[in-house]
């Protein structure tokens, strides 16, 4: 049986794919097997594996992180908009034809049995699987038949990690918010919460991981913050590492998270 870890956000674009794709990779690098799963998404442009089978592009970017060859598995269920009322439904990487969303809505639960194969299939033949939520979990209209979030978090056993992007505003209220909205339904909190490098406090009722070491510099090289009055196009953001024999740097972040040593998160799962 495979650990799992699976990322959730505030909301849609705070950063989960891509940070799912760089735990994928570092995984990877540690020596272990590791595949992506996202139980539902939904995107126009799918990508079409060896076998025919369509899935979504997201997944696609975390097998090749991970070092495998995309499978339909790992995104059992795809929705493409056709109307801004409704998708066409692909179940296991077939077309199981057009919907509007209030049928889908009432009909997600037939396709749960096709999520827990698909998964179930993963975690026999991986070390490791990364999980990606959809939206946002707080969705309180969409929670009862929540097959993405939370809902799969639980028939998995899966730890979450709670992502928002800083750089949209609003960054505390959206976390503080999500977690006080979980913690009056029946769904456990998040595991922890994450907002970006040196953003401030941990979120009250929701335990910040732990803190990371920086990652480890060539040689003649030294770690260093970059002063917020610095221009960013001469340093990283929230850091990189910095040689005394040039002005350039190396970055090693971005605006939705950081890169953490290997070692590190790997024992994030211990």
């Amino acid at each position: 049986m495979a650990k799992n870890i699976m990322i959730q956000g505030t909301m849609s674009n705070a950063g989960k794919s891509l940070l799912c794709a760089g735990l994928c990779r570092i995984f990877k690098q540690d020596g272990y097997r590791v595949a992506p799963f996202k139980s539902q998404n939904m995107a126009l442009n799918s990508f079409i594996t060896a076998d025919g089978g369509e899935m979504g592009r997201a997944q696609v970017v975390q097998a090749e992180a991970a070092g495998i060859a995309p499978d339909v598995r790992m995104n059992p269920i795809l929705l493409k908009p056709t109307t801004d009322v409704g998708s066409q439904v692909i179940v296991n990487g077939q077309v199981q034809g057009n919907m509007k969303a209030m049928e889908y809505y009432q009909r997600k639960r037939e396709f749960l049995p096709a999520v827990m194969e698909a998964y179930k299939a993963l975690d026999e033949a991986y070390d490791i699987v990364v999980i990606e939520g959809a939206g946002s979990p707080a969705e309180i209209n969409l929670k009862q038949e929540d097959i993405v979030n939370m809902g799969l978090a639980k028939l998995v056993d899966a730890p979450v990690l709670l992502v928002g992007d800083i750089d949209r505003g609003g960054v505390f209220a959206q976390l503080y918010g999500t977690v006080a909205l979980l913690q009056t339904g029946r769904w456990p909190a998040p595991a922890g919460g994450s907002r970006g490098p040196d953003s401030g406090p941990s979120v009250p009722g929701c335990p910040a991981p732990p803190a990371l070491p920086p990652p480890e510099c060539p040689e003649g090289w030294y770690w260093r913050k970059s002063p917020a009055a610095l221009p960013r196009r001469k340093y990283p953001r929230h850091g990189g590492c910095l040689s005394d024999r040039a002005s350039f740097h190396q970055p090693i972040t971005n605006s939705s998270f950081t890169a953490a040593h290997s070692t590190s998160a790997s024992a994030a799962l211990a």
